[in-house]
This record gives C-alpha cells, sequence and structure tokens, in this order.
C-alpha cells in the first residue's frame, strides 16, 4: 500500500484540475443549503418550479451545483420564493461592494 507521499509522487496533481475540483465541491455544497431550505419549508421542486415558471428540471440542476449557469434573475425568484433575498457581492483589488 503506498503512502500519501507516495500517492502523490507517483501521481502528480494538476493545479488546474485541483481549483476546478474545488470550485464544483463548493458550488455543490451551496446547492445543498438551497435544496434543504427548501425542504425545511416543505415545498416540492415541481411547486416551486411551477411559481418561478421554470421547468423541474431546472430547480434540480440548481439543487445540485449548477448555479453559475444559472440566470441571476431565476436564483433571485427562487429565494424570494422560500421568503429570502439575493445578494451578490463583488470584491475587486480588496474593494468590496453589493451589487445586488
Amino acid at each position: 500500500m503506498l503512502s500519501p507521499e507516495q500517492l502523490f509522487a507517483e501521481y502528480p496533481s494538476d493545479p488546474a484540475q485541483v481549483e476546478a475540483h474545488k470550485k464544483r465541491m463548493m458550488a455543490e455544497a451551496r446547492a445543498y443549503r438551497l435544496k434543504e431550505l427548501r425542504k425545511e419549508l416543505q415545498i416540492t421542486q415541481v411547486e416551486l418550479a411551477q411559481q418561478l415558471h421554470v421547468s423541474q428540471n431546472r430547480i434540480s440542476r440548481i439543487e445540485h451545483g449548477d448555479i453559475e449557469k444559472s440566470q441571476v434573475d431565476t436564483l433571485r425568484k427562487y429565494v424570494e420564493a422560500m421568503g429570502g433575498t439575493l445578494r451578490i457581492d463583488v470584491e475587486v483589488d480588496g474593494k468590496k461592494f453589493q451589487l445586488a
């Protein structure tokens, strides 16, 4: 059995792939929180989709981490349907401001 050091030496990682995987994992974690909130409010994907005028499949994709490809308006409606407010924060060169 290989030690972690031996494994990393034998199979070096690509930093770009590691970063891409990290982004996917973070998106899935954020989406999971949306799904859990929807369930706590006892709203089904179908009910939410009807309220937002999107397909149930679109709700499912959002809840499985496909947030970055979603339109801001769809995400805003999703959050507002659960009684929340969508915030979009921007940070450039250490300067932060709220976009939406």
